[in-house]
């Protein structure tokens, strides 16, 4: 994989459930690039404000600064002049994100994109899956059971709420593998 897209950009995708390093992975990437000397700029959807307004933050508390947004079309009038587009969070975006990734690819830059590919229901979540079947690279990954120590791939949430989006963390959620994930009967 090159750091610089030679004559067509690129459109990575990292995946899996919460608490497996999507986030840590894509600033990872994100970081590289600029020692490669690549102009990067990040994004995340503007409902993220767990940690701050303004960065990529993983749970780790490593961070990047990035740009809130509400919309793929600011991310795509934004982030065409750049090298290199990370978009963290991106389940939280419309569907609009996958066409706005193609054209940014098309620009010739390198997109990154993190995000959760299903719910706490198990069910694909926003435009992920979109995005997963349109991906140059893909990387799934998996995080620990916090029952039973294996490889989770799942994000059980262990509160009682109902809706789709539930902005939270360790209160509010665990990896869990497929024999301890329990799905919700809503």
């Amino acid at each position: 994989m090159h750091q610089k897209p030679i004559e067509t950009g690129s459109l990575e995708v990292i995946c899996g459930s919460m608490f497996c390093g999507k986030t840590e992975e894509l600033l990872r990437r994100l970081r590289r690039a600029r020692i490669a000397k690549l102009s990067v700029i990040a994004f995340k959807p503007k409902i993220d404000n767990r940690y701050s307004k303004n960065m990529i933050v993983s749970h780790d508390k490593n961070s990047l600064d990035s740009i809130a947004v509400e919309n793929t079309k600011t991310l795509f009038d934004m982030g065409s002049e750049y090298d290199v587009v990370g978009i963290d969070e991106a389940q939280f975006f419309s569907d609009d994100l996958l066409n706005t990734c193609k054209n940014l690819a098309k620009n010739k830059t390198r997109v990154i994109v993190a995000g959760l590919d299903t719910d706490y229901k198990g069910l694909p979540f926003g435009p992920m899956p979109l995005i997963m079947c349109e991906s140059d690279y893909l990387d799934k990954l998996t995080a620990i059971c916090m029952q039973c120590g294996k490889d989770a791939t799942y994000t059980q949430r262990i509160t009682k709420q109902t809706q789709q989006v539930v902005i939270g963390e360790t209160d509010t959620y665990e990896a869990r593998c497929r024999s301890c994930f329990n799905p919700p009967s809503v």
